[in-house]
């Protein structure tokens, strides 16, 4: 698995907007054991070099701003790929309705500092993405979080083993949501490992 996308493996916008309907039929399919909802509100969606890659490609297709915006885009969207020993993964509050959105955010700040991974009774508590802070200085949440989950060896191997107990969850007083991942999940996000 590559862990870095370059200049070479952006495609001509030509090529990619005539492979574009099909690549993104593949991506569906690829991502379909890639992401795990917690609670009523939060998906995790995991990444991997194949969904950053479409991403770059999706933004330089919709934003058209050329060779300008490739380095932009690589600056913003490589460091979500693993790296060999963790998981990452892009986590979204999706309420529709803006005021219950905004309350509910309000109450969620540093909601980011509690998301865990526990792997047969270990936790592997997450780090966000250090780009910027996602949590206001009055507390509120971002509804867009991008959190890393380092393993150790021992970790990943337990998290290979066919059948084992991996739960995800929150441990925040406001969200305190967790649950045991899909066999079809976890066998996917194994595959994000060296």
């Amino acid at each position: 698995m590559k862990k870095a996308i370059t200049r070479d493996d952006i495609l001509p916008m030509e090529s990619y907007a005539a492979e574009r309907r099909e690549l993104r039929r593949d991506l569906v399919e690829k991502k379909k054991f890639r992401r795990q909802e917690i609670g009523p509100v939060c998906t995790f969606y995991f990444e991997n070099y194949q969904t950053m890659w479409a991403q770059v490609h999706e933004m330089l297709f919709i934003e058209k701003g050329g060779e300008e915006q490739i380095a932009d885009e690589l600056r913003a969207y490589n460091p979500l790929i693993p790296q060999g020993r963790e998981l990452v993964a892009t986590v979204m509050f999706e309420i529709d309705e803006p005021v219950r959105r905004r309350t509910f955010l309000s109450k969620l700040g540093g909601v980011e500092e509690t998301a865990f991974f526990e792997v047969e009774g270990e936790r592997i508590v997450g780090r966000p993405e250090d780009d910027v802070d996602r949590t206001t200085a009055d507390g509120k949440a971002s509804s867009v979080q991008f959190i890393h989950f380092h393993f150790t060896d021992d970790q990943v191997a337990r998290f290979r083993t066919a059948g084992a107990r991996v739960i995800l969850g929150f441990d925040h007083p406001a969200y305190s949501h967790m649950t045991i991942l899909p066999e079809e999940v976890r066998g996917a996000l194994a595959q994000d490992f060296d």
